[in-house]
């Protein structure tokens, strides 16, 4: 047993209380009504859960994948929307639209994302860079969202000759931001190398107003607990670390509240959950326990049934879930035959008769915690023509910028 320090602070968002102190980090394509569903599942219900990347353009014009993608299960509070935009005005519109329309409970901005077909729009983590932009964005958002809290996610800058962090963190409290999240990483490093936790650090003291949260390289709850005493963070945001794992939030929670933080591996002998089973369920992980292979499976039914359900139709909810497909296996020893069959499913009972075929009654693999997805880092960070020339020279940014749909 191992217990963390009964001082913790509570984290407050706004009006919102946040405990334990943990955020789901917006990821495009993964962090749907679904996949919040789930990890709300194995949490209790505790922590705070964020949406997508919503494009501030595409919510304004009501585009329709946008508006599907704003859509919050009745269980889900405090309601959490991330947008992204690059217009001031835009911007406002679209808080003002989600507060009039009570859209959301908890507004945060996207200022990390270091994907090129947003960088080079002068949007994501490029933008911080243009600090009267920035500043612009902040103003309208703040002025505009009423009672809403607004936070904002971003990383130390766009590469080491251009770090940007500790000026937008003041920003933020100049503009009246409640909290600020920090990817310990530039834009030119993507996901890879490892997470600089000290710039975490540095933030928190140069922002002591407000709430900062840390995030980078969270695999396992002991690194939450680990970032928080290292950092002086008040709270975490977990992003890859959860990627076929969304039973992390439940560690996560015990881990906070003082209870077993080291997973033992599951009895073996329990049945195949159907795709209905719920997640966490007689059948599914229990409390203090690593999920075997046959929990695992049926989490990944769970997760590709309520795809489904969420998109209307059962093979798109399949197809989506292929993608997930990978992480969920990582450290298990499944053949690359099989991966290939299970990663072309597109039936509920294709998914069920393939996973029946693997081997369930294998236990939770060593060093099956660890990065997942792309890693790569050095990249060049794509910029519109001039963007490094004068940080406060915001000529040429207009709405034409915008991106016209969400989910990145």
């Amino acid at each position: 047993m191992t217990t963390l320090a009964p001082s913790l602070p509570l984290l407050r968002i706004g009006p919102h209380t946040v405990q334990p102190p943990v955020v789901l980090a917006p990821m495009a394509g993964i962090t749907n009504a679904p996949f919040r569903t789930l990890c709300r599942e194995f949490s209790g219900g505790k922590g705070l859960f964020v949406s997508e990347m919503i494009t501030t353009r595409a919510l304004v014009e009501r585009n329709e994948k946008t508006m599907q993608l704003i859509h919050f299960d009745a269980s889900e509070t405090p309601r959490s929307i991330q947008l992204y935009g690059v217009d001031p005005v835009t911007v406002g519109k679209a808080v003002r639209m989600i507060v009039d329309e009570n859209l959301a409970d908890h507004i945060d901005l996207n200022f990390g994302c270091p994907v090129p077909k947003v960088t080079r729009k002068g949007g994501g983590s490029a933008l911080p860079y243009k600090r009267p932009l920035l500043r612009a964005i902040l103003n309208q958002a703040v002025s505009n969202a009423g009672d809403l809290p607004v936070t904002i996610k971003m990383r130390k800058g766009i590469d080491d000759d251009h770090i940007t962090y500790l000026d937008a963190g003041r920003i933020a409290v100049e503009e009246g931001v409640t909290a600020v999240a920090l990817h310990g990483r530039t834009a030119a490093q993507h996901y890879g190398g490892t997470a600089d936790w000290d710039a975490i650090a540095r933030l928190k003291e140069h922002v002591p107003e407000i709430p900062v949260l840390g995030n980078g390289d969270i695999w396992c709850a002991d690194d939450a607990r680990r970032m928080m005493r290292e950092t002086g963070c008040d709270g975490v945001v977990v992003g890859r670390g959860c990627l076929g794992r969304p039973w992390l939030f439940g560690d996560l929670v015990r881990a906070f509240e003082g209870t077993e933080t080291r997973r033992a591996p599951a009895p073996h002998g329990n049945h195949l959950p159907t795709a209905t089973a719920h997640a966490p369920g007689s059948d599914q992980p229990r409390t203090g326990a690593a999920p075997g292979l046959r929990e695992v499976a049926g989490v990944m039914l769970r997760h590709a049934t309520l795809l489904g359900e969420w998109i209307g139709d059962e093979t798109r909810g399949v197809i989506d879930f292929r993608k997930h497909v990978a992480w969920y296996l990582k450290g298990f020893s499944v053949g690359s035959e099989m991966r290939k069959k299970l990663a072309i499913t597109s039936s509920l009972e294709e998914l069920g008769g393939q996973l029946q075929e693997l081997d369930l009654d294998q236990p939770w693999p060593d060093g099956a915690d660890g990065p997942r997805g792309r890693t790569s880092g050095n990249n060049r960070v794509v910029l519109p023509d001039g963007w490094l020339k004068d940080p406060y020279d915001c000529a040429g940014v207009s709405a034409d910028a915008e991106l016209d749909t969400s989910g990145g």
